[in-house]
């Protein structure tokens, strides 16, 4: 299916945020044998240190699966609170869950959402071909993007691949 011109002239609306990425790693987040999404992580550093990024990054979903925003909103969120336990308050939750309420959306096999981190200054989520949202919250951002690089995720295989030391 051709891409019409004006929606191939936003196709890459985020590698304004960072126009010197590359490829760093990719892999495949399966559930119980089915492939969810690919994931891609884009960096201009060829060192990725995810413990403490120092320059912007993006990571590119590309899925494989129909998920809804509210299934997305609840994992994520489930996430964090695994990963982080009562760091949050309840109230910072909340706010959360309103933020990734507005910036996500349902997807279908296809769909891409890419994230792009922004150090000491938030988030952007695109789609394909548009900005979504933006999350001037570098606390949300940390706690977010620690789902797929924090060493305590769900998948370290997929951490390791896309950190490019796998």
């Amino acid at each position: 299916m051709a891409i019409p011109l004006a929606q191939m002239a936003h196709a890459n609306a985020w590698r304004e945020q960072i126009p010197q990425a590359r490829a760093i790693g990719s892999g495949d987040l399966r559930w119980f044998g089915l492939k969810i999404y690919t994931a891609r992580l884009w960096s201009e550093q060829s060192r990725f240190d995810p413990a403490a990024p120092a320059a912007p990054f993006a990571l590119e979903l590309t899925y494989h699966r129909s998920i809804s925003r509210e299934q997305f909103v609840k994992t994520s969120l489930d996430e964090i609170t695994r990963l982080f336990g009562n760091r949050y308050p309840a109230t910072t939750l909340k706010r959360w869950e309103a933020e990734m309420q507005r910036a996500f959306t349902d997807v279908k096999e296809g769909d891409q959402l890419i994230g792009v981190y922004l150090p000491n200054a938030g988030c952007r989520f695109y789609s394909r071909s548009q900005l979504l949202a933006e999350i001037r919250d570098p606390e949300f951002a940390k706690a977010f993007f620690a789902i797929w690089f924090d060493e305590r995720t769900k998948d370290s295989g997929l951490r390791a691949q896309l950190i490019g030391s796998r």
